[in-house]
């Protein structure tokens, strides 16, 4: 028996309300728990002094998710009157029986001593504002993330002198090669021919560079892509297609050449917009390079990325304003909030509250990149870009020494952080703009389609990088934003590999696996033979082998995608996907 890594809060994820009428409960244990109850009862049942009796009623508990050192259970119970009063029955692996109040561990007979007032766990009322009620459309949504300057070019809509678009030797950081809203909108057959339902765009916005992160202009698109009249014809063609369009928001920073930082460039402390920034030195418009002097404050030193004040009220009125503009303007379902996690609490949630009232199903996404309790709470963020789902993948596939127990602890880990109805919209993401492509990291196909089919299988909203669906190869910055090669695209030359994406997509898009779906795995054997299970009742099976040797897979059910599975047995890199039919 061990007391050391049990816990619980009444609030936060571990006690939250699912919708009006479903409380979920989750306990944090460790290992010598093999059993947990939770004992229930509105709080006022046996009147209001807190020397009344009160006795609840049992509810047991499933193990819904086993980290590496921890594992967790849950119930959903429904309160009669939107409220709850309750503690758990834990029993260990020693047969010893303990009671798990709010101030520690009693043994049973405790609770029936009425001289003693007691610490039981009370949430208060389930009010409905206080439900997390990320956008419903989200779960079932298929995204592609287009980086603008790179995806697709119409020479009839270019505008300046580009970079010869199949020509990526000397590509640099500055390198242009003129991407454009005409491109754009002359693909999205081929984007619907994939399966792909959601479009986010990095930065549209007028700027200085090819990525667009230091804006320049808020209201207008950049000059090479378009004008804001033919993004809004865009996004019209898109909605009739049945896409969601999602924009990047980058209110963390401004570019050098906004309005207010050229102000303050010029008049320092006289600036109306000076308090709009963090200038820290009187004489930080002399000096050059790096802001590692202190000199004011920047996104990761690029002095050319000056921090906002995201707590004034100024500036809270001016982003709030843009993103109303960009609703009405462009008719956009959601935004991405670069450095989701840098831009203040405060900002988000009045921010939030003031979409919400004209576009409730409006989709907010913050980028962070490591656990992100504080902004999924319900009313700041809806989602955020899932990068330790793309890492614990990542690690698995890299260090060989890791069996499937230890993905299932890792991807445990990663669902364990936010309420249930967040994880249906996670986005989930394999590579992006920020990281090398998923061929590079792999260096395999046949791993590189094992996790494709993870990132369709799993709970979460997936998204593809431009390119992804072919396998597009590119390291770090810059190559990893090389232009689309449409001409090998069009010859044939990826048929192969984006036929087998396809049916991945299609796969995802399947009952089973759409975002309402649980997650259910099977038992280790020590190996790398990866196996969970999706869908009502776990009909819809997954088996990844990622031993470096074949297997012979226990087959249930109809094959709806396998890779490298032959004559019954599945090789080493391989992939089988079934479904046992209802009767």
């Amino acid at each position: 028996m061990m007391y050391e890594g049990i816990s619980h809060k009444c609030g936060y994820n571990d006690c939250y309300s699912l919708n009006e009428t479903d409380l979920r409960i989750r306990l944090h244990a460790n290992r010598s728990v093999v059993k947990a109850v939770l004992v229930h009862e509105d709080p006022y049942i046996n009147g209001i002094s807190g020397f009344s009796a009160w006795d609840g009623h049992p509810a047991e508990m499933k193990l819904t998710a086993e980290l590496a050192h921890e594992i967790i259970y849950s119930v959903t119970v429904k309160p009669e009157y939107r409220r709850l009063q309750y503690y758990f029955l834990l029993t260990f692996d020693d047969g010893t029986v303990k009671c798990f109040l709010e101030d520690g561990f009693y043994d049973p007979s405790f609770i029936h001593r009425d001289e003693f007032a007691k610490h039981f766990f009370k949430f208060a009322w389930m009010n409905d504002s206080d439900i997390c009620n990320p956008p419903e459309w989200v779960a079932d949504t298929v995204w592609y993330q287009i980086f603008p300057d790179r995806f697709s070019r119409s020479e009839d809509g270019s505008k300046g002198r580009f970079r010869d678009w199949d020509v990526i030797t000397g590509i640099d950081h500055k390198s242009l090669y003129g991407g454009n809203v005409r491109g754009v909108s002359e693909r999205l057959e081929y984007l619907a021919s994939l399966g792909i339902t959601g479009i986010y765009f990095n930065p549209i916005f007028r700027s200085g560079t090819n990525h667009r992160y230091d804006t320049a202009d808020y209201e207008e698109l950049d000059p090479a892509f378009g004008t804001n009249e033919e993004f809004a014809a865009l996004v019209k063609k898109a909605h009739d297609m049945g896409f969601k369009i999602m924009i990047d928001a980058v209110f963390n920073h401004s570019g050098p050449e906004f309005f207010a930082w050229r102000d303050v460039l010029k008049n320092g402390r006289n600036s109306r917009y000076f308090d709009w920034y963090y200038v820290n030195d009187d004489d930080f418009a002399g000096k050059k390079g790096n802001t590692m002097d202190g000199r004011y404050y920047s996104f990761a030193f690029v002095a050319e990325m000056p921090k906002l004040n995201t707590n004034n009220p100024e500036v809270v009125d001016y982003f709030t304003g843009i993103c109303k503009k960009w609703i009405a303007e462009f008719d956009i379902d959601g935004i991405r909030f670069d450095v989701g996690n840098e831009i203040s609490h405060s900002f988000i949630k009045h921010l939030r509250r003031e979409l919400k009232k004209i576009r409730p199903d409006i989709f907010l996404l913050g980028e962070i990149w490591t656990d992100s309790a504080p902004y999924l709470d319900g009313d700041e963020y809806d989602s955020v870009m899932n990068y330790p789902f793309m890492q614990s993948i990542g690690n698995f596939f890299l260090d060989g020494s890791l069996n499937a127990g230890d993905f299932r602890y890792r991807i445990d880990y990663c669902y364990s952080l936010y309420k249930e109805q967040v994880n249906r919209v996670l986005f989930n993401l394999l590579d992006s703009h920020d990281v090398a492509r998923i061929i590079n990291r792999t260096g395999s196909y046949d791993e590189f389609i094992q996790q494709m089919t993870i990132l369709m299988t799993m709970p979460g909203s997936p998204c593809i990088y431009y390119g992804t669906e072919i396998a597009l190869e590119g390291a770090d910055d810059p190559y990893n934003r090389r232009p689309m090669p449409w001409k090998d695209i069009e010859s044939g030359k990826y048929e192969h590999i984006t036929e087998e994406v396809k049916e991945l997509i299609a796969l995802r898009k399947s009952e089973g696996f759409k975002g309402k779906g649980g997650l259910f795995w099977e038992e280790s054997d020590g190996s790398r033979l990866i196996r969970y299970s999706r869908g009502e009742g776990g009909r819809y099976r997954v088996c990844i082998n990622a031993n470096d040797y074949d297997v012979d897979p226990v087959v249930k059910g109809d094959v709806l995608f396998a890779h490298g599975y032959e004559d019954g047995r599945l090789k080493k890199g391989g992939v089988l996907v079934t479904v046992i039919k209802e009767k």
